[in-house]
């Protein structure tokens, strides 16, 4: 009994809480130097690092808090050693894009990086197109490739933010959405939760001094987290694209077995790589560039021979970083 009216509880609390659904399609997606349009007109921040005669085209979506700078190690590497070009966008309400600091919805959020896909697509007809995200942004990537097919090349998770939904204490669920309930525009700094996200001190200290880095999360953005963690935890085992994993073993934001048990409910063809020095921020840990290696080595090992350079072994087109 006091289970079902725990969770009676967090369903009304839920029920306090709502999001705004996806903007009406007004303008058709399209890039320029730093944005992408999305579908209602908003420019979103975008880096990208262009590679010469790509194999391969990544678009990049960060994490909570963060923004594309979040790939600059990674978009470089790519670009001059593995022929790959990264398009990392800022998601709606973070980085330069509009409404900083507050949170848009999980629906907007697909709905911009089905844009941005659109968008990329159309300036690289050719080129196999893959898509990452790290933390939540492959919470982003997972909720919407079970909505419907991205249509990418293969999906990259990195340290996938996927602590919601039933892999969640129903307690956590109740607390996030009380709050919201009660007070949506106060915000939290996460220093008491004393986790580390990486062991890369002066990514940590450059982060601390970024402007476009949020330091206090608002708490109805907290809940809008959880839930879209939750939807891509639940939905997992609905979708069916080919897919590359990486979890660092000393993740101290998201739950290893949760992130495993995600990896392992995925229908398409899965690659888990597990990384005994990985912290949550693969991308930037000290021993990042072992992550950047084995995304360029997965993704050139995927593609058939286009030219003469591509016909080689897979780790052939990695050996001018060495």
């Amino acid at each position: 009994m006091m289970r079902r009216l725990t969770a009676l509880t967090a369903a009304m609390l839920g029920g306090c809480v709502s999001f705004p659904d996806a903007p009406a399609p007004t303008a058709p997606p399209t890039l320029a130097a730093n944005v992408v349009q999305s579908i209602d007109g908003a420019l979103l921040g975008l880096k990208r690092w262009p590679a010469d005669d790509p194999i391969a085209v990544v678009i990049a979506v960060h994490g909570m808090n963060d923004y594309s700078n979040a790939f600059a190690g990674a978009g470089a590497w790519w670009a001059g050693n593995a022929r790959v070009t990264t398009y990392a966008v800022d998601q709606r309400g973070f980085g330069a894009s509009p409404g900083f600091g507050l949170w848009f919805g999980a629906e907007t959020m697909k709905a911009d990086l089905r844009a941005a896909i659109e968008a990329v697509r159309r300036a690289h007809p050719q080129t196999p197109l893959y898509v990452l995200g790290h933390s939540m942004g492959a919470a982003t990537v997972i909720a919407a490739e079970k909505d419907e097919t991205l249509g990418a090349d293969g999906l990259i998770l990195a340290a996938p933010g996927v602590w919601g939904g039933d892999a969640l204490p129903l307690s956590h669920r109740i607390a996030a959405n009380f709050a919201a309930a009660v007070a949506p525009a106060k915000t939290l700094t996460g220093e008491r939760a004393g986790r580390q996200a990486t062991d890369n001190i002066d990514i940590l200290r450059g982060m601390a001094a970024d402007p476009l880095v949020i330091k206090e999360t608002r708490v109805d953005a907290v809940l809008g987290v959880v839930r879209l963690m939750g939807e891509a935890y639940d939905g997992a085992g609905e979708v069916c694209a080919d897919a590359l994993v990486l979890i660092g073993q000393k993740d101290e934001i998201i739950p290893k077995k949760v992130m495993e048990k995600t990896a392992g409910r995925l229908c398409g063809e899965v690659d888990m790589r597990r990384y005994p020095d990985g912290w949550h921020l693969l991308m930037r840990d000290l021993q990042a560039e072992r992550v950047w290696r084995d995304v360029a080595a997965w993704i050139a090992g995927r593609e058939p021979a286009k030219t003469s350079a591509t016909k080689q072994d897979p780790q052939t087109a990695l050996n001018a970083g060495e």
